[in-house]
């Protein structure tokens, strides 16, 4: 045998052993001999650097520093879960997606795993990428850290499509959990507060050898790719076993919303059993091209739904109630409270909403309240234990002006929160605005930051997004913590600003009720900033999707003087104010005025691609039959009920080749 089949043959040998031990849970040689085996294959490698392997099982160890985490776009966007909290939630979904597909409806249930989502590309049978979630469309690439990982495959086995994405849950066990907070307050540290926490905080530690030492595993769930070969999500969890990936044998095949309750009423007693925090089942519609069908909102998944556990409380005490302006002026009161452990985290704050809500429970500053953490990340007050009142306790008067700038508050008929009016003089206005610019789902400036920002406002170096262009180098590089380098990021990163496309460049402004879908219809349908600014009120509500209220809230923000100017100086920088020639010529009005519903499966095409098809020339995708549509583009296994409507209505129902020629 020589060296090279040697290396394979150790490297063969330690994949399997690792995979019986952190997969399997079922070791087949000792930790020692393990060890051994390893070294000898650390040896090798060392004096045959020509034999490298990316994928190494010594690589498990770490020891590569990633300074910046860069960011990718997922071919694949992740999207996150509609919730559920009770059996009429469940039937009322189950009512929807039976108006939509054809044939009996089965749902495979999974506990839903409290960690740190992340999607992992192979190719090949390789993993090449590790990226986090992120904002869903785009995240971090950690893939020196995963690596280290034992339980994710660095190479698969079995019949795996030749690329394909695998979403799940990087977590930490309660036992390595606690193991580890030992050893931090043996040695005179804080104590790290939760495991999710400290799971999504491994991934982004620069030195990968420090993610090794910690006992993370990884928990996978769902298949994404174009042509897997796989027709049913429980299919799916049995194919990605064999392939070599962790995936909770947990996991149940169904055939009705009882079924589905029978396994969360296990669960939520089991789940203390678990080795893992998990706080819900998540309900998937089986069948994939039921789920093709269904398709996704602007969120979530039609096809899937989060059932969430029953929220846990805690009481505590409320010691003072203050007030937070956000980007749109809009007051939010908070909840100081006597910090208290709630579902594995201490908790200090707590949303209010809004003066009405602070009314109905009748809160008061030093009342004993109820604190719950449900679906909803930051806690809430639910009730307060009024036989705990004190005699002398006053109702909470709601502020008049804001805490900022002592502006007297608005509040508009039918709205539910304070405003503050002062919008170009409120500091958290002016900060917040700005920040939203250079967020990950707008401009995503590379080198600043929400604190940098601050700073920025503070030293009078900044007063909006636009003053962001004419930063110099000079200027920033004396600011805290600032080093040449990182000064030299800044403005570099505002300057590849200017490429990110129109619909980002549209939801960074910060029109209010524009949120990152809205802005892609509008800068779909106008094609550039001067057309939307022209549009009157009555234009805007004919595009699809945007109803009085965000039309009246574009006109109000193109209606102003100082954000016509803020546009006019972002055109003059060269911030990208149109859609791209480029893209431009991708798309054609061919299809303007008609809607399509796309059912079956197809040859030529994948469903998604015929999708955006559809959506590049103009036309409008429906998940629906209805009188306003205009055809159905029916593949292989169209359903009966949508066949049957489609002719009750005199829909036309077109081949795919049919549908092709009509874009030419």
């Amino acid at each position: 045998m020589n060296i090279e089949q040697q290396i394979n043959q150790l490297r063969e040998e330690l994949r399997q052993h690792n995979y019986n031990y952190y997969v399997l849970d079922a070791a087949t040689i000792s930790d020692y001999e393990f060890d051994m085996k390893l070294k000898e294959l650390q040896v090798l490698e060392e004096k045959h650097p020509e034999f490298y392997d990316a994928n190494s099982p010594t690589l498990r160890v770490g020891g590569e520093v990633t300074k910046n985490f860069d960011t990718v776009v997922h071919e694949q966007r992740m999207y996150s879960l509609d919730n559920s909290y009770s059996k009429e939630d469940l039937l009322d979904w189950e009512t929807r997606i039976k108006k939509l597909v054809d044939g009996n409806i089965n749902y495979t249930c999974e506990l839903k795993y409290d960690g740190a989502s992340i999607s992992l590309t192979y190719e090949n049978g390789e993993l090449i990428r590790a990226v986090t979630r992120g904002d869903g469309i785009q995240g971090d690439d950690v893939t020196t850290n995963v690596k280290t990982i034992k339980s994710v495959p660095l190479k698969l086995k079995g019949d795996y499509p030749p690329k394909f994405d695998i979403r799940g849950e990087i977590v930490l066990p309660y036992e390595g959990f606690a193991k580890m907070n030992q050893e931090r307050i043996a040695a005179g540290e804080e104590p790290y507060a939760n495991p999710r926490n400290t799971a999504s905080g491994s991934l982004k530690l620069q030195d990968s050898s420090e993610t090794a030492r910690r006992p993370l595993d990884c928990l996978l769930y769902n298949l994404a790719g174009d042509r897997l070969g796989i027709s049913t999500q429980y299919e799916s969890l049995e194919k990605a076993r064999k392939w070599g990936f962790k995936v909770p044998e947990e996991s149940r095949l169904v055939h009705s919303i009882d079924e589905v309750l029978e396994f969360i009423n296990l669960w939520d007693e089991k789940r203390r059993d678990l080795p893992y925090e998990t706080d819900g089942v998540v309900i998937k519609v089986n069948n994939i091209q039921q789920q093709e069908e269904l398709g996704f909102t602007s969120k979530a998944p039609r096809w899937a739904m989060a059932y969430k556990f029953k929220a846990e409380q805690a009481v505590t005490r409320l010691n003072e109630i203050t007030y937070q302006v956000g980007r749109t002026g809009a007051i939010t009161p908070v909840a100081n409270l006597e910090p208290v452990q709630l579902a594995g985290t201490t908790v200090k704050r707590a949303s209010l909403h809004n003066a009405d809500q602070i009314e109905k429970l009748d809160i008061r500053e030093k009342d004993t309240v109820f604190v719950e953490k449900g679906g909803e990340i930051i806690p809430k007050i639910i009730s307060v234990d009024f036989t705990k009142r004190h005699k002398d306790s006053v109702p909470t008067q709601y502020i008049t002006s804001c805490p900022e700038c002592d502006t007297e508050l608005i509040r508009k008929e039918g709205e539910a929160q304070h405003y503050c009016p002062n919008v170009y003089g409120c500091p958290p206005q002016i900060v917040g605005r700005i920040q939203h610019y250079i967020s990950r789902k707008a401009l995503d400036i590379e080198g600043l930051g929400g604190e940098t920002v601050a700073l920025l406002v503070k030293e009078g170096l900044i007063t909006n997004y636009a003053d962001l262009y004419d930063l110099k180098r000079e200027q920033v590089i004396p600011l805290e913590r600032m080093a040449e380098k990182s000064a030299d990021n800044l403005i570099e990163g505002i300057s590849k600003s200017k490429e990110i496309p129109f619909e980002r460049v549209l939801f960074g402004l910060g029109v209010r009720y524009v949120g990152e879908t809205v802005a892609k219809k509008l800068a779909k349908h106008y094609k550039s900033i001067d057309a939307i600014i022209s549009a009157t009120e009555e234009d805007l509500v004919n595009v699809d999707e945007i109803g009085i209220k965000i039309a009246q809230s574009v006109r109000e923000f193109f209606d102003s003087e100082a954000n016509l100017s803020l546009v006019h100086r972002l055109k003059e920088y060269g911030v990208q104010l149109q859609i791209s020639a480029d893209k431009l010529a991708n798309q054609t009005d061919t299809l303007n005025g008609q809607t399509f519903v796309v059912s079956g499966v197809f040859e030529k095409v994948s469903r998604n691609e015929l999708k955006k098809l559809i959506e590049d020339n103009g036309g409008k995708v429906s998940s629906s039959i209805s009188s306003k549509t205009t055809y159905v583009v029916a593949g292989d296994n169209m359903g009966p009920s949508k066949l049957e409507k489609a002719n009750k209505l005199g829909i036309a129902i077109i081949s795919e080749d049919d549908f092709l020629n009509l874009i030419g």
